[in-house]
């Protein structure tokens, strides 16, 4: 193990895979001394973990209902979280519903961000009409609340999470293309972009295999740090019955079935609202976390 670590940390690298794997190794060591970037991370894992895991630690099916036990409260024999209007185990709808969360989530980080990057780095890249017309397009959109165009787009396509993935993606690509914009205005005059134009390079080539490597770790930042977001817009879409349709388990979903029995049975609304302040809160951490390891600046000090 020894050998390993002293291959990592070595100063100077045999081979690219060598810098790469040792790059990442010093960005773990910084990032576990970060007390409160490790508590986020704990918790992220902890959803992959209940999301992946969900049929066998859920004690009941989170969709049959058993309505003489319906609203019993936490702690009770067999329901540790208690139970909802239709008797259904909340713990198991909680840990079937972070299978919903992770999958808007997975969904939107492989649509809004890569959008983003590419409408930003081809915006930054080629400058004039081309970077005045997409930075427009991206005005309009950052011009309108996120969650009002979120409703507004499921309401024209109706409810469903295929929808509501779409309109969440929509929504959110705009400051991913602002942030790589940014970057590549500040890349594209280096002197190696002008080495890799005298060798013959074309556009596409630049941007792709040197620009967007650039502008990622900013981008994997921004991912991060907006997650807490779309899991609040997702429950939002979900409480206002627009997302995720029943009886499917959903965090927002579940808020709004409780909504009416929130001061006899708070724990009705109470548990899956944790789930998500939990969550939103871990991604946060994080993303904290991350932006200390990845930003030169931040972590040059």
């Amino acid at each position: 193990m020894s050998g390993l670590i002293t291959w990592l940390r070595d100063p100077n690298p045999g081979s690219r895979m060598q810098s790469r794997l040792g790059q990442s190794y010093l960005n773990w060591l910084r990032l576990r001394r970060n007390p409160l970037a490790m508590i986020g991370l704990c918790i992220t894992l902890v959803l992959l973990f209940a999301a992946l895991f969900a049929p066998l630690l859920a004690p009941h099916d989170p969709i049959t209902q058993d309505l003489g036990r319906r609203l019993l409260p936490p702690l009770t024999a067999g329901n540790l979280l208690g139970t909802d209007d239709f008797g259904r185990d909340i713990l198991s709808r909680i840990l079937y519903g972070s299978r919903t969360t992770l999958y808007i989530v997975l969904l939107v980080i492989l649509t809004a961000p890569v959008a983003g990057l590419i409408i930003g780095t081809v915006a930054g890249y080629f400058g004039g009409w081309t970077d005045i017309a997409l930075m427009r397009l991206t005005d309009i959109f950052l011009a309108f609340p996120k969650l009002i165009l979120a409703l507004a787009l499921v309401a024209v396509l109706g409810p469903g999470i295929e929808n509501a993935v779409l309109a969440i993606a929509l929504t959110a690509w705009p400051p991913y293309a602002r942030v790589a914009r940014a970057e590549t205005l500040t890349v594209r005059s280096s002197d190696y972009i002008a080495a890799v134009k005298l060798q013959g390079a074309g556009p596409i080539r630049v941007i792709w295999g040197h620009i967007i490597p650039m502008c990622l770790p900013s981008v994997i930042i921004r991912v991060t740090l907006d997650m807490a977001g779309v899991i609040l817009t997702a429950a939002g879409l979900g409480f206002l019955g627009l997302g995720v349709q029943p009886p499917l388990p959903e965090w927002g979903l579940m808020i709004s079935a409780g909504r009416k029995y929130l001061f006899e049975q708070w724990w009705v609304a109470t548990m899956p609202g944790l789930a998500i302040f939990i969550v939103s809160l871990g991604f946060n951490l994080l993303g904290d976390g991350l932006r200390d390891v990845l930003d030169p600046k931040s972590a040059s000090k």
